[in-house]
């Protein structure tokens, strides 16, 4: 049976939390648990933050980049085997006030049929029914664009994102894009996410680094979000 987070934080009373205390806040992760099946889940009494991506869009460095730690997120040298959802706190001086979950990559060629088809079960279970389940990062590589798969799991969580889950796109690797590519990246990703949140992403420039962090700020902390703008548009580079 894994252990519960450790207390949760007291409620943040500052309005208006800059971009430099949310990247301060995600610098706190760390690991909480990892869970082969959903059962094996802790329940949270804190918001969850879901990370999901195709195998090779860059997730784990996403992650890793945010939290301002080199190996918090595993990458498997053998992308689509990490088969597990892993678990980590956030919060300071060891309390807990969100969790960030690193769901496995998915769509990588090499992994086995009955493998793919179990972990799709397992993650659509996971995005329609996990109750703590805040705000969802999907990281997509601009090059080539919302996969068939990307796709599928956006209807997977439609319905939550109407009831109110919050949803980002992260154009990963936006250094390799000139600035007419990731005008034409944002505007062709927001057609195909209805109008959704989608910004660009550099692990390599940390370019959005500090405007995704304040972000999730606000998705794990929404009594901070009065009188404060935080769904403004990416500025291309």
């Amino acid at each position: 049976m894994t252990s519960p987070p450790g207390p949760r934080a007291p409620t943040p009373s500052a309005e208006g939390t800059s971009a430099a205390q949310a990247v301060a806040w995600l610098h706190t992760a760390r690991f909480l648990t990892t869970a082969p099946r959903l059962e094996h889940l802790p329940e949270l009494a804190v918001p969850e933050i879901a990370f999901v991506g195709r195998s090779n869009a860059g997730k784990s460095t996403c992650i890793n980049t945010l939290t301002q730690q080199k190996r918090l997120a595993f990458a498997s040298k053998t992308p689509g085997r990490t088969q597990a959802i892993n678990l980590f706190a956030l919060g300071k001086q060891g309390l807990t006030d969100a969790v960030l979950a690193d769901l496995p990559g998915y769509g990588y060629a090499a992994v086995p049929k009955q493998d793919k088809l179990r972990w799709q079960q397992v993650m659509a279970n996971y995005l329609v029914t996990r109750p703590s389940l805040a705000g969802v990062v999907m990281m997509v590589d601009p090059r080539h664009g919302l996969t068939e798969l990307d796709e599928i799991l956006l209807e997977v969580i439609r319905p939550r994102v109407e009831a109110g889950l919050k949803f980002l796109v992260l154009l990963t690797k936006a250094d390799k894009l000139n600035r007419s590519e990731a005008n034409k990246a944002l505007s062709i990703a927001r057609l195909q996410t209805a109008g959704g949140e989608v910004k660009l992403f550099s692990a390599l420039k940390k370019q959005g680094v500090e405007e995704a962090s304040l972000l999730l700020w606000h998705w794990a902390h929404p009594q901070t979000q009065t009188g404060t703008q935080t769904g403004a548009e990416t500025e291309t580079p």
